[in-house]
């Protein structure tokens, strides 16, 4: 886990560009009706938008509510290291998926009389994958990464 702010600031740009790009696939996935090689590719250029509107959301808004949402369940010190991490990620995805599905909702399907509709809608179709996402994909893959660039000392 982070220890520093440059630490933080690290971790935050890694779990954003995972995430991101595993919620861009998966949203393209859905608007093309399979999954095919060229969604990779599209998903690159996606990346780059969603990723900065991602880090932004995280670091402004998301990571410490997300934080204060989680510390109301657990304790850090006296909770299992798992279960702190469990609800922090829980949470973060609480809060970071209604807001990335309006940004793309605003972005990729406009402004209009169904903008709450098709919020809604975006942000149901994306909770379930972004939760799973999360806890079996990106947290364990970025936290893994992430301690061998941050040896524990």
């Amino acid at each position: 886990m982070p220890k520093t702010k440059f630490e933080e600031i690290i971790f935050t740009v890694m779990m954003v560009i995972v995430m991101v790009y595993g919620m861009v696939v998966y949203n393209i996935t859905i608007d093309m009706g399979s999954l095919r090689n060229e969604v990779f590719i599209i998903a690159f250029k996606e990346l780059l938008i969603m990723g900065v509107v991602g880090f932004l959301l995280e670091e402004f808004i998301a990571g410490s509510l997300a934080k204060k949402l989680a510390f109301r369940i657990v304790t850090p010190g006296k909770d299992k290291m798992i279960a702190v991490i469990l609800a922090i990620s829980i949470m973060t995805v609480c809060v970071m998926c209604p807001l990335m599905s309006f940004a793309a909702t605003v972005m990729f399907k406009g402004i209009d009389s169904q903008l709450i509709a098709k919020w809604i809608q975006t942000t149901v179709m994306n909770f379930p994958m972004a939760l799973c996402w999360q806890i079996f994909v990106a947290g364990p893959l970025v936290r893994f990464i992430f301690g061998k660039m941050f040896p524990a000392k």
